[in-house]
């Protein structure tokens, strides 16, 4: 239904009608899944904002779970924006404790290898990552906002 509607209003259909009598589907898993339409049917417009809403929607629960579809759907700006969220000091024990992560190293184990390589990049320069707020302040990226699971908002670099 939300792609149709996509295909129809060429605007990203309001996600929490969508789901409507489905309250165990999260924004993000909602999202997730139209993401994975949008790429079977090759309706980039449709995948590339479904890609800038789940960047804007990481949570220590669901990074593991969307950096699996970016890695399947070759959606390089969110895979980034995973990487870097979860190689954050505070958020790294967090997702780690998470079901996704272990769906993570079941199903995608070379992605760990890019976790460990992100995670020593911004060991290795720590201006990289205002660790207090979460933020990465290269300059080059878009900014990308995302919500904490303490519903705190923060901007992120990515």
């Amino acid at each position: 239904q939300a792609m149709v509607n996509f295909i129809y209003s060429d605007e990203l259909p309001s996600i929490h009608e969508v789901a409507g009598s489905f309250s165990m589907w999260t924004s993000t898993a909602v999202t997730q899944h139209l993401l994975a339409a949008a790429d079977r049917y090759g309706l980039d417009r449709l995948r590339i904002l479904c890609e800038a809403k789940l960047c804007d929607e990481l949570t220590s629960e669901t990074v593991a779970t969307t950096l699996a579809l970016a890695e399947q759907h070759h959606c390089a700006q969110l895979k980034s924006a995973c990487l870097k969220f979860t190689a954050v000091r505070q958020n790294l024990g967090a997702v780690m404790e998470t079901e996704g992560f272990n769906y993570l190293e079941e199903t995608c184990p070379s992605l760990l290898s890019d976790l460990l390589a992100t995670v020593a990049v911004v060991d290795d320069d720590p201006a990289s990552v205002n660790r207090k707020r979460g933020v990465c302040i290269n300059e080059d990226v878009n900014p990308v906002e995302s919500v904490e699971a303490s519903d705190r908002r923060t901007r992120r670099r990515v």
